[in-house]
């Protein structure tokens, strides 16, 4: 499974057994391997190294019923022995949120949160996101390669995301590091240490700075969060410290590996930069073609079957676990032409990727990460037009941690101006 690997050819059980084993080359380029599933097994029962068995749903149909099929719960408690054998304990503590929950708990914490993080408090971080990414840039050395991912795709999201929460910027660094240790770290009974240590210190970080909101309340979202009521009452401790937790990790490293998978394919394709940065509207309609044709978020977070379920004349039993590959659906034939072409000028994408999910859970961070996309993609063409690729485009590392939380670059080496 090489970049060069073909799926032609390529039985339902070889497929299933390079998605299971998730090794170093699936990770590089599953590509291949979920248009071989979609083929030959799209409902695909897996027995990953973690050893909970799981159905993994790859074509696009399928994927938007998924998503949207209250059959399917995303309230992990009730699967919670399978839960334990993946995550461990520590992930219990943190996953106490609407990302994690069904109606009527998730009706309710969504309705609060969304309250509080409007389209309206997003658009006020434009200015400050545009100085951030204009401030990052200065720092970046223009004619030496540099690692974009950390000079620049990181911080970025990292700092808006911390602007907008309200945490203090003496303190964001260390947030990065511990959030940077479950990105990457991936899961599985080799990473749980690592895991817990991490998501321990963010815990207790998140319960220190949740009081300090509730002493000296500043007007960020995280001070709103904690004073927010409906008519089901407050954010309970858990809730808030959880919810704040997926808002904090969420909401920069998706948006930073999407960044730098947006400069990666369009350096590798100049053809597409150039039709990208044409203009603003152009660059936005970019955007949401590397959201369906590279989404940094590979797979949906895990359901559980609440019955039994058919998909496709494959029974998924009653609480097994399922995942929806978005990546795969994004991809699907049937539903975009030429789907391993990227096209900035394909038409109707966004409304029709599935990057952000659908339905009720539906990612209530999207306005903010195509703000960020845009002012970053657009500003760092604007400022070095000539960018290259420090390296040949099949030369990129992309992570191969086994069942990372995110699909993207190890590292991204570019030289702003070659002159």
């Amino acid at each position: 499974m090489t970049q060069a690997f073909a799926s032609e050819g390529m039985s339902s059980e070889e497929a299933a057994a390079a998605a299971s084993s998730c090794s170093r080359e699936f990770r590089a380029n599953p590509h291949p391997v979920y248009a071989a599933l979609r083929e030959a097994a799209p409902v695909c029962p897996l027995s990953p190294p973690h050893g909970v068995d799981t159905y993994l749903i790859t074509r696009y149909d399928d994927a938007r019923a998924a998503l949207a099929d209250p059959r399917l719960s995303k309230d992990m408690y009730g699967a919670i022995d399978a839960y334990h054998r993946i995550f461990g304990d520590s992930s219990i503590a943190l996953d106490d949120n609407m990302l994690f929950s069904d109606p009527p708990k998730h009706t309710r914490l969504r309705r609060i949160v969304g309250a509080t993080f409007t389209p309206k408090r997003v658009e006020s971080l434009r200015e400050q996101v545009q100085k951030i990414t204009d401030g990052l840039l200065d720092r970046c050395p223009a004619s030496e390669p540099v690692n974009l991912l950390t000079d620049f795709c990181f911080p970025l999201p990292l700092h808006v995301i911390c602007e907008l929460l309200g945490v203090p910027e003496n303190e964001r660094k260390q947030a990065q590091e511990w959030s940077a240790t479950v990105a990457q770290t991936g899961f599985g009974p080799e990473a749980r240490k690592k895991l817990e240590i991490a998501e321990g210190n963010l815990r207790d970080y998140l319960v220190d700075l949740i009081a300090r909101k509730r002493r000296e309340p500043d007007g960020a979202l995280l001070s709103a969060l904690v004073t927010a009521q409906d008519q089901d009452g407050a954010l309970t401790d858990g809730e808030l410290v959880s919810t704040a937790w997926v808002l904090l990790f969420a909401g920069h490293k998706s948006t930073a590996y999407q960044i730098g998978n947006a400069v990666y394919h369009l350096l590798s394709r100049p053809e597409q930069k150039r039709l990208a940065v044409r203009d603003p509207e152009a660059m936005a309609a970019a955007v949401e073609e590397v959201f369906r044709f590279e989404t940094s978020v590979e797979n949906s977070t895990f359901r559980y079957a609440k019955e039994d379920i058919k998909i496709r004349d494959v029974l998924i039993p009653k609480g097994a676990l399922v995942q929806i590959s978005l990546t795969s659906a994004n991809r699907d034939p049937e539903m975009f032409p030429e789907p391993d072409t990227m096209d900035v000028e394909r038409p109707n994408v966004q409304a029709t990727h599935l990057a952000f999910g659908l339905g009720p859970h539906y990612c209530i961070g999207a306005p903010l990460a195509r703000l960020e996309m845009q002012i970053a993609l657009g500003t760092l063409f604007a400022r070095h037009p000539d960018m290259a690729l420090a390296v040949a485009p099949e030369e990129a590392r992309w992570l191969t941690v086994p069942f990372p939380a995110f699909r993207g670059l190890a590292e991204l080496p570019v030289v702003l101006d070659p002159s």
